[in-house]
């Protein structure tokens, strides 16, 4: 369900005049976050967090979809395509010395069912350069990274450029700890190749602004993920964390390790934590 009021749910857009809205607990969230957020990122001159972000004047700003709106639905698989690369390293900017293109800041939250946020979230994120061409050789322009404890991401890269049959997007990939891997694309609003792209999904668009000579964007991501207010139950006959995994050691991509009898191979650098044990996490690990 998609939520047609982002602006007038968020503290941080300008007011419209509308009917009252049921206000859920990821609205109160949200707005708490982004206060929280606000100072520090001001003084260090950072990016906007997806909460700060209001469109351009007398414009309305373009909704992050899908809302969660306690219980609503999880943000919409898309193809992974041809170009994924396991292995890529872990960065915030993906940006390198040189490199062309519009400068790009994404930045957002990652919610489970119950609009609470997910600390320690996965996002992969790879794209096309200003060019439209990817690279299959190196991790240009590819890069993982975690959400803090609030939840949320912030991602420094380009506008990704055209090549033929797409129009323009990002790729990720984003996993809770323990849970299955969502992969999806992001949309830039008002894209002529929109209308006639077979992939393009409306749910998917970012909230997209001019920023100086760059541009900033936005998006929520909601994964099936069940929040309960308390701790679940503890399953049966579950062997704990064993062999030469460990939580707290930061493996690089090719480690081998032997976790309750069987041999794994890391495919993406990471510290480990609990929840992330192989195999419950195959962006990070593959059997042996």
């Amino acid at each position: 369900m998609r939520d047609p009021g982002r602006d007038s749910d968020d503290a941080s857009f300008p007011a419209r005049s509308a009917p009252p809205r049921h206000v859920t607990r990821k609205t109160v969230l949200r707005a708490a976050l982004a206060a929280t957020a606000a100072v520090p990122v001001a003084l260090i001159g950072g990016p906007a967090l997806a909460r700060t972000l209001t469109g351009h004047p007398g414009e309305e700003a373009v909704p992050l979809t899908p809302a969660c709106d306690d219980g609503d639905d999880p943000t919409p698989e898309q193809t992974e395509g041809p170009y994924f690369k396991p292995a890529s390293p872990e960065r915030t900017s993906l940006l390198e010395p040189g490199m062309p293109g519009t400068r790009l800041t994404v930045t957002g939250y990652v919610f489970g069912r119950a609009c609470l946020p997910v600390a320690g979230a996965l996002l992969d994120f790879w794209q096309a350069d200003t060019n439209g061409a990817y690279d299959n050789v190196r991790y240009r322009l590819r890069g993982h990274q975690y959400t803090d404890s609030r939840g949320s991401f912030a991602l420094t890269t380009i506008v990704p450029g055209l090549y033929p049959g797409r129009t323009r997007h990002l790729h990720v990939k984003v996993q809770a700890p323990g849970r299955p891997v969502l992969t999806t694309q992001l949309y830039f609003p008002n894209e002529p190749r929109n209308a006639t792209d077979s992939i393009f999904d409306p749910r998917l668009l970012m909230a997209v602004r001019d920023a100086g000579s760059g541009r900033e964007a936005a998006f929520d991501f909601v994964l099936d993920v069940p929040q309960d207010p308390g701790p679940g139950p503890t399953p049966t006959g579950t062997p704990p964390p064993g062999g030469a995994w460990a939580v707290g050691t930061a493996y690089r991509a090719g480690e081998r390790v032997v976790h309750a009898g069987r041999g794994y191979v890391c495919i993406q650098a990471h510290t480990a934590q609990r929840g992330w044990e192989p195999p419950s996490v195959p962006a990070l690990w593959r059997a042996a």
